[in-house]
């Protein structure tokens, strides 16, 4: 019997069968995945594998590049995405895949008991079509995950590099820990949108929490600088330590036409003296 009628035939066993594997072999992540979904994820996926065993060859010519085997990619990637955001591992999310193997290989060894040759044909057929289910699982599980962490990272610049309103027409951004590229590309962002927004006249760079400072992180700066020049503000650094002075000069990076202080209440006096503000004592 073809390995597409039997999946199709012997369907609700295949399943059956499979969900009590995954228990047995500790798949099954209660946990992370209530029991209802992981049957509802097994049915979505053994759907998939019998309509693409049904509309491609299962022979010597097996390519699950084949757009036939579309389906269960897709179903693959779904739920990848689910159980990555749900917290399952890489070895758990195999397991999930590799465990239909014995509830298939249970059935084709009941059907095709008196062709030996056709069993082990077709055991080979569905070993090699799970593999790459899996290898194809975990590859969407690894760019799901690169995505949340991309995201997330994201999100930790945005809160590490706030810009915030201090005065009318003064904005600041404090720095803290390490500038790399990505994070200097969204501060500067950040700051130009807010100068827009705000309509400020004045924008303080204080780099106080800045552990080091090295040529690239100089060269940020006075791209930073630039860049609010050009939208019609001036740019104030604070923090500059007697240390980053140092290392400033021995580098031989030059700061021409951007103000620098000391640290962030010199900045901020500096910006009321500049835009004509007096705070009464």
């Amino acid at each position: 019997m073809a390995l597409a009628t039997i999946i199709q035939n012997e369907f609700d066993q295949i399943l059956a069968n499979w969900m009590r594997d995954q228990g047995r072999e500790g798949v099954r992540r209660t946990d992370v995945v209530s029991a209802r979904e992981s049957e509802a994820q097994s049915r979505e996926l053994l759907q998939a594998l019998a309509r693409a065993l049904r509309d491609t060859r299962s022979d010597d010519t097996f390519d699950f590049s084949n757009p036939g085997w579309d389906p269960v990619r897709e179903a693959l990637e779904h739920i990848s995405q689910t159980r990555t955001e749900s917290g399952v591992s890489p070895t758990e999310m195999a397991w999930f895949i590799a465990s239909i193997k014995q509830s298939i290989f249970t059935i084709l060894s009941q059907r095709n008991a008196d062709d030996p040759k056709l069993l082990i044909d077709q055991v080979w057929m569905v070993t090699k079509i799970v593999d790459q289910m899996a290898l194809h699982a975990i590859s969407a599980y690894v760019d799901q995950r690169e995505a949340i962490i991309e995201r997330q990272q994201s999100e930790m610049t945005e809160v590490s590099a706030p810009v915030v309103k201090i005065w009318d027409r003064i904005v600041t951004v404090p720095l803290l820990g390490t500038v790399d590229s990505f994070r200097a590309q969204t501060v500067m962002e950040n700051l130009l949108q807010a100068i827009v927004e705000r309509e400020a006249e004045v924008a303080i760079i204080d780099i106080t929490g800045v552990s080091t400072v090295d040529t690239m992180v100089a060269q940020h700066l006075l791209k930073t600088a630039a860049a609010v020049r050009l939208m019609g503000a001036e740019c104030v650094i604070s923090g500059i330590s007697p240390k980053i002075a140092q290392t400033i000069v021995h580098l031989g990076v030059d700061l021409p036409n951007v103000v620098t202080r000391g640290d962030l209440q010199s900045g901020l006096s500096y910006a009321f003296e500049r835009l004509g503000v007096k705070i009464g004592g």
